[in-house]
């Protein structure tokens, strides 16, 4: 270990050996803030909770003696443990490395090792180096998430603690919608996230780390007395301070992170930080996903057309990665124009600007923002006094009304439901055109509230008042506010008010005419309609609805925030013939749901909007995939000409990138570009077999429906009853997966065969499920007409009372939901041949079904035929390769394929069968013949759909019936 590369001071390469503790007690090896207890063997329990006893008290008393956290490693040489001494005294282990002979495997171990000396320094902080140094797999993460989890867990319950707790949550509720997980893991996650931003903070400025105050450290004392603002300050998650050894916690960070050269980053780090330590399959859930360098780069390229001059807002920045390439963009025009520093940075903090709802992402940008700017120009002799001008607002500005400034005064109305604050604030709104003055004002607003006595005397603000030169005229405005912000303090709500008053100032004084930018840039929330909270969600239909936006209920479920983000922020904060560069779901260049979208005309009660777009990006020929559907770059201009609409043919962008986060020097030689035509979703449907098929019903969750037979107890069921189960699945999700099935007996006649999407291959029908469905073929049972049937009477209630216990909606109810929009009833049919196709997947698979009794799913599309000839007839052009290929454009495209055929298939003009067309009767011959050629096919049973699917797709491929079949469809359905 001695000679592995950990950068050991010198005093530590001789190995402090056997140190003695006291009471005759010695320590195997001590580096690194870190005690190294060794065994020769750890395989037998006993040996090693012996040896885990004999660590905690070293470690303990190590942790006490120098005041500073220590951990605790334990190992025979090949097992290597790794321990967090808990509040409780108690050692838990946080991390395990098990060495083999592998290289690669000594070199993980050594990352893994000194992620808990952290001896390393000057550490380059590329991707991998953060990833594997402090992302979520690695040692110092497990360590440093396990010292605060414990500290919060035991500390939650402080007053101030929670309510910083409970404004984050907020917060993030409106950012998020409902698939914010609002736990206390995600608000530990977030808090590590924070001080550990704050920390790098410090240290890119050139702050010593070695001997912080913390409580100075989260407060940004540092950064004030530098005359550097915005940057760090008293925020939701500094509680790490006011706990019990939450000091003790900040000093090991610091030390952690200064290992790092934080100066050189030449990207945004932020960002890798964040991805590196919160899942990937959380930030899925929440809708997270941020822009790859390459790509900002280039919008910022192409939107940015005066760089000197240009003053850019990017109004969800992220973790500031547009921010990153605006600000290099702005200083290295100045600096070739020879401009000193002190003016590039004046300058610059007038040009470029961030704003975000997420708490943490602001504070990420903001750390991005002096990054971007650079330790030289921040050390440098003639830096003046700057604000960094990254912004915690809403800047959708989802509860305010259409004017907020009237007489000469910033209301921020906070009656809300969703509000943090409980009243009304106001603001003389010409203070806020100074940035420094205003946030200085709160800025010790805020202090003298926390300085104060809970209900003393509200103090006098005449020095505040000469201070920063406030007009007579204003005094009692402020006089007012600063009374609500020491009320709030006297009901045990601290000073953090004055955090989020100046922060949710700053977006409605840009949205104010003489204050608006002439560049947007950047990626805007992709929140879906159907997770946004239900408040949210008639903010959005309304707005949508008054600019053009909003396309019914049909499409519901496929809009998200993005498209009426841009023309919202376009309509408070960009001016007339200012440009806007974005990223938006591909889906924005040809789906219904983005149609208003396109025209370019977003106009409102509060002034009109029109655009005029130009040429687009279309990206998913990137790979590896950057987001988990594809996306687009789009371009205009804000104009009081005429629109031009979103029509013009895109650019098309291809190529495989190095790495998903590459460089735009990286990325440019692998990448082509060309002109592509787009796809016109919106005109009028060209088969008039659109109308006839739709989607089956709701059969979800399956464990409430879907059964299999059950052994019957020693007396039966009883006559024309059938013992049944819930059939279980390894693909069920939570809650349904953990709860217990459901056993009764059912009338058989409410045993229908149920076909779901695994069902279908090519021109066949295997492995049909059996359903539990309430329906005598008219109509669902209910009340006195289910009493009737006592067996499935008790099945159905019970099916009920799990669902209204474990049902995310709170709006339907198990039978409207397996009804909805009457895809069940809708399956009443006489007809005695219905054909199915499925709804995604790589090929289209479709066949005929012809007992009446069958239930559709949800995953299907069915109609039914008026002759057996339409129905084969319509599975010998589903089932055709030229109609899976054909279709391609018209799909939305997942990660890396297309996923949806849903109802795109009836865009191309596939004619209604017609009894008298020769090609049309002897297509449904070839039909025919597959059908029956299938059958004699030998597919193996026990293996998954797709790869059965696979099989008859070659057999007929090889058949010569397969290429007549593609011949006859090519002759109905010729190329365009």
């Amino acid at each position: 270990m001695l000679t592995a590369p950990f950068q050991l001071e010198e005093e530590q390469i001789d190995a402090p050996l056997e140190v003695p503790v006291g009471d005759g007690r010695r320590i195997d090896i001590e580096v690194g803030l870190t005690v190294i207890e060794i065994k020769r063997d750890l395989r037998r329990a006993s040996a090693k909770d012996e040896a885990v006893r004999q660590l905690a008290g070293y470690v303990a008393t190590r942790t006490v003696d120098l005041g500073q956290r220590y951990s605790g490693l334990l190992t025979d040489g090949v097992d290597w443990s790794a321990f967090h001494l808990s509040e409780d005294g108690s050692l838990v282990e946080v991390s395990r490395f098990v060495l083999t002979a592998s290289s690669n495997d000594m070199e993980n171990f050594i990352v893994w090792l000194e992620g808990f000396l952290a001896t390393a320094q000057t550490i380059q902080p590329t991707p991998r180096e953060i990833e594997r140094r402090l992302g979520a797999s690695s040692s110092a993460h497990a360590l440093d998430r396990a010292t605060i989890s414990d500290l919060y867990s035991r500390h939650k319950h402080i007053p101030t603690v929670a309510l910083k707790r409970e404004l984050w949550s907020k917060l993030l509720r409106t950012a998020l919608g409902t698939q914010f997980p609002d736990t206390d893991a995600l608000f530990v996650e977030h808090t590590l996230l924070v001080v550990s931003a704050e920390v790098i903070a410090h240290a890119v400025v050139g702050f010593d780390m070695r001997d912080v105050n913390p409580a100075s450290l989260l407060k940004g004392a540092l950064f004030t007395e530098a005359q550097i603002h915005g940057v760090v300050e008293s925020d939701f998650f500094d509680w790490i301070v006011e706990v019990p050894n939450g000091d003790r916690f900040i000093r090991s960070l610091a030390r952690r992170l200064s290992r790092f050269a934080w100066s050189n980053a030449e990207h945004d780090v932020m960002k890798t930080l964040y991805e590196s330590i919160i899942s990937a399959e959380q930030r899925k859930s929440l809708g997270e996903y941020y822009t790859p360098d390459w790509l900002a780069n280039r919008v910022v390229a192409q939107t940015v057309t005066d760089p000197k001059n240009d003053r850019v807002l990017d109004p969800a920045c992220g973790s500031g990665t547009f921010l990153f390439h605006a600000i290099r963009l702005h200083l290295s025009s100045l600096e070739s124009a020879e401009r000193s520093v002190a003016d590039q940075l004046d300058s610059l903090t007038k040009h470029v600007f961030g704003i975000d709802i997420h708490p943490v992402a602001v504070t990420l940008a903001r750390v991005t923002y002096l990054l971007a700017i650079g330790t030289g120009r921040l050390r440098h002799s003639e830096r003046p006094p700057i604000t960094v001008p990254v912004f915690l607002g809403d800047t959708i500005q989802w509860n305010l009304p259409e004017d907020m400034f009237s007489f000469e005064m910033l209301v921020v109305p906070t009656t809300d439901q969703r509000s943090l604050l409980p009243e009304e604030l106001r603001f003389p709104d010409r203070l806020l055109d100074d940035t420094s003055r205003f946030d200085g004002l709160i800025a010790e607003l805020s202090e003298k509230v926390h300085e104060r006595k809970p209900r003393s005397a509200i103090p006098s603000l005449s020095a505040v008042f000469r201070r920063f030169a406030i007009r007579e005229e204003d005094r009692a405005t402020i006089s007012e506010t600063f009374a609500l912000m020491c009320s709030l303090h006297d009901q045990g709500r601290d000073h953090i008010w004055g955090y989020y008053v100046r922060n949710v100032a700053r977006p409605m004084w840009l949205s104010r005419m003489q204050n608006r930018v002439n560049v947007l840039v950047g990626n805007p929330p992709w929140l879906s309609f159907r997770f946004m909270p239900t408040e949210m969600q008639l903010a959005f239909k309304d707005m949508s609805q008054k600019r053009g936006l909003w396309h019914g209920a049909a499409v519901a479920t496929n809009q998200d925030l993005s498209g009426l983000f841009v023309a919202r922020t376009i309509q408070l904060y960009l001016c007339v013939n200012g440009r806007f560069g974005f990223v938006l779901p591909e889906a924005a260049l040809s789906r219904r749901q983005y149609q208003g979208f396109r025209t370019g005309v977003y106009n409102s009660a509060r002034e009109p909007v029109t655009v005029a777009f130009e040429q687009p990006w279309s990206l998913h020929g990137i790979k590896p995939a950057f987001f988990p559907v594809p996306a687009c770059a789009i371009f205009g201009t804000r104009t009081e000409k005429l629109a031009t609409p979103l029509v013009e043919p895109a650019e098309l962008w291809q190529g495989r990138l190095p790495s998903v986060n590459a460089s735009w020097v990286e990325a440019e030689s692998t990448i082509s570009r060309s002109t592509a035509s787009l796809v016109d979703h919106d005109k009028a449907h060209s088969s008039p077999y659109h109308e006839r098929f739709g989607q089956g019903a709701t059969l979800v969750p399956r464990m409430l429906f879907v059964v299999e037979r059950a052994q019957q107890g020693p007396l039966g069921t009883g006559a024309g009853r059938v013992s049944v189960r819930s059939e279980r699945s390894n693909q069920e999700k939570k809650p349904w997966k953990y709860l217990p099935g459901l056993e009764g007996a059912v009338e058989s006649q409410f045993l229908r065969p149920m076909v779901v999407g695994e069902s279908i291959i090519p021109f066949s029908l295997r492995d049909t499920l059996l359903a539990v469905i309430p329906w005598d073929g008219r109509e669902l049972l209910k009340g006195d007409s289910l009493d009737l049937y006592p067996g499935l009477a008790r099945w159905w209630r019970s099916a009920e009372r799990t669902w209204e216990a474990n049902r995310k909606s709170a709006t339907l109810s198990l039978a409207e939901q397996l009804n909805y929009r009457n895809k069940l009833t809708d399956q009443a049919i006489t007809s005695s041949t219905r054909v199915v196709y499925s709804a995604s997947g790589m090929y289209l698979s479709a066949c005929r079904i012809t007992d009446t009794r069958t239930i559709i799913d949800k995953n299907l599309y069915w109609a039914s035929c008026s002759t057996e000839e339409e129905g084969w007839y319509l599975v010998a052009i589903l089932n055709s390769p030229l109609v899976t290929e054909r279709v391609r454009p018209l799909q939305a495209r997942g990660e890396h394929n297309p996923r949806h055929f849903d109802k795109h298939i009836w865009k191309l003009p596939i004619p209604e069968y017609n009894s008298e067309n020769d090609t049309h009767i002897r297509l449904a011959q070839a039909g025919a013949a597959a059908e029956q050629f299938v059958r004699t096919l030998p597919l193996p049973s026990g293996v998954r759909f797709e790869s059965v699917r696979r099989l008859v797709r070659e057999a007929l491929v090889t058949s010569r019936l397969g290429s007549t079949i593609d011949a006859l469809v090519n002759q109905i359905i010729p190329a365009t």
